[in-house]
Order: C-alpha cells, then structure tokens, then sequence
C-alpha cells in the first residue's frame, strides 16, 4: 500500500464542527490538507464559527450543509475527497432522550451507511471512522482478567436484555442509562457494518475507539465528555459513583484518527485509551491542582473493572500526553470560557 501524500489532498470530515472532529480538522488544515467540512447548518455562527479561525481554513476549508441521513448531501461534499474522516455521531449530553431507538441508532447506522456508499462511489482511498470503546465494552462474557483489545465487542443483545428500573434513570454526568444502552448498539452496529466493508475489499478503511476524550474545546458548545469533568467542580452533587474512568487527550485522539490515515501499515481496528482512573482519584486530582472549587464529597462504590488495551496503536506509532496535563488544559479552558461560572443545567443546554 502506498503512503498517503497529503500535498493539496482533498479530505472531508463529518461533523466538522464537533469537540473531536474540530481538532481533527485544526491538525489537517495545519499540515496542508483541503479540508470539506458536513455541518447542519454553515451559517450557524455558534457551532461553527471557530472552525473558519482555524489556521489556513480560509484558504483550505469548505463547509458543506447536509447530515447523515442525507446522501446525495454528503456525496456532494466526499466527490473529489481522496480520504474521508467519519465522525459525526449522535451523543446526546441530556439525561431524557425520547425515542432513543430512532434518535441514536437512525442516524448511527443508516448515516454511517450513507456516507461508506457516498465513499464507495467517489472512488475515495482511504476512509477512517471513529467509533468507540462503547463498541468494545458491554461484553459479560471477554474474561475478566483479560484487557479489552480490538478482539472485543460489545453483545448488542445483551444490551438489549438488560432491564433499566427507574431509579437509575438519572444523570450521573454522562448519559441517561437507556440511552446509554443504545448509543452502545448503534455504535457496535455501524463500526461492524463499516469493518465489513473493508473485509470485503469495497474500501481502505480502518476504525478508531476511543475512551472518554477530554481536554481543551475548539467549539463554545459544551460535549458529553467535558461536561462529565465540568460536573465534579460545580458543587451541585454532593455523591457521585467511584466508578472505573478510561479516558484519553482529544488532542491525542486526533492525532491517532491522522496516524492511522497516514501510516500505511495501519488496518483494521484501533482502540484509543490512555488512561484508567476511578472518580474519587480523578476528583482528588482535580482539587489539588485547583482547590478553589466545590467537588463531591461522598463516593458511591461500583464494582466494575473494565481494563482497555490500546498495545495495537501504539505499535503503530502513537504516543500520548499526560493525564494531568491534559486536566490542566481542560479546566483552564473551562474557567477562560465561563463554563464554571454557570449551573449545569444552563451549560448543558
């Protein structure tokens, strides 16, 4: 396989103007790539206004407007690419999401299909989608002593048989629990969908999952993964569950999407973690680097001991940063935004 040259190469990227898919498109406009942007909506000045202040993105980036269950949109926006950067997705930051079923697995399953039809008739080279390690982790059957590697899928069955009562329908700084279940299923489905494309040689294509990215934001909207951090400084909850954190640098993500666009070797399936902490450590740290604000005080124990291997990638290169440094960058980037300034439910509106 030929490496990649990326002198004027024409790429897109989906959801541009998302927490990972802005850093994706930063780091390719910085290297020279052109870069076709799919947003909603280009005019939206608030989810996309930062994308045109990137460096060179006068000059090399074009938003296109269309979504993922509009094909002839997103083939207008792929025609010309050479390499296509599959990021949008659904992820949903509120705790209520009615019609979960429609709302997350529609647009994960048909949008990804869409747009690896769109790539297969634009001739594109080499296609990277990003999935995620809620595609790897719901498996009660992988050994317990064994780390998670791409070998791991989560059993969409499984996740369907599972009963949620309505004391556990809460927010808990991530996902209300149904719809938890089912952004798992549509991701699982769509990034299997996708590897089969490749296994039947229709496409170059390899899939990136990563952990719970956190760290500096390009967008003035906050993410799911960010609000998560957020939550432990506000105050507002005085228990919280001391739970197993896997969690990654977005910036190291984005580098790792390009790393495995890049390099020739790169194939198959790619899980991005760097880091495991349970919350109280992960609180601790935050109040000894910034003590000025209010955390949780009490830790509800759950036992769970989900172990991530991401051997695969580094072999292939990848390096990353960090975790304090990447909490630093965050927080700062919270307290220059506002974002601590602000209850909760204002900043995940």
């Amino acid at each position: 396989m030929q490496e990649i040259n990326k002198e004027k190469q024409i790429v897109c990227v989906t959801g541009a103007g998302g927490y990972l898919a802005s850093w994706v498109v930063k780091f390719l406009l910085s290297k020279g790539y052109v870069v076709h942007g799919t947003v909603r909506d280009p005019c939206d000045e608030k989810k996309n206004a930062h994308l045109k202040t990137l460096e060179n993105a006068a000059e090399n980036l074009q938003l296109f407007k269309t979504d993922l269950l509009d094909y002839e949109g997103l083939f207008a926006a792929i025609a010309g690419c050479t390499g296509v950067f599959h990021i949008a997705s659904p992820v949903p930051i509120h705790s209520t999401v009615l019609n979960p079923e429609v709302v997350l697995l529609e647009p994960a399953i048909t949008g990804s299909r869409n747009v690896l039809n769109a790539c297969m008739k634009a001739k594109v080279k080499k296609v990277v989608v990003v999935s995620s390690i809620s595609a790897v982790v719901m498996n009660p059957y992988w050994p317990k002593d064994q780390a998670m590697d791409e070998n791991c899928w989560t059993d969409t069955e499984y996740c369907k048989s599972i009963e949620v009562t309505n004391d556990k329908c809460r927010l808990e700084g991530d996902f209300h629990e149904s719809t938890k279940f089912w952004y798992r299923i549509g991701k699982t489905i769509a990034e299997s969908e996708a590897l089969e494309y490749a296994r039947r040689g229709e496409l170059n294509l390899i899939t990136v999952c990563p952990s719970n990215a956190i760290g500096p934001m390009l967008q003035s909207s906050i993410n799911a993964s960010s609000l998560l951090l957020l939550d432990y400084m506000k105050g507002e909850r005085d228990t919280v569950e001391n739970k197993d954190r896997p969690m990654v640098d977005v910036r190291d993500v984005a580098e790792a999407i390009l790393l495995a666009y890049e390099n020739p070797k790169a194939e198959g399936r790619y899980i991005c973690s760097s880091h495991k902490i349970r919350t109280q450590l992960l609180v601790e740290k935050l109040k000894n680097m910034f003590p000025e604000y209010n955390y949780p005080t009490k830790f509800t124990e759950v036992k769970d001991g989900v172990k991530l291997n991401s051997q695969k990638l580094q072999n292939l290169g990848w390096k990353y940063r960090p975790l304090e440094e990447t909490i630093i960058d965050a927080v700062k980037d919270f307290e220059e935004s506002g974002l601590l300034n602000k209850p909760i439910s204002d900043v995940a509106k």
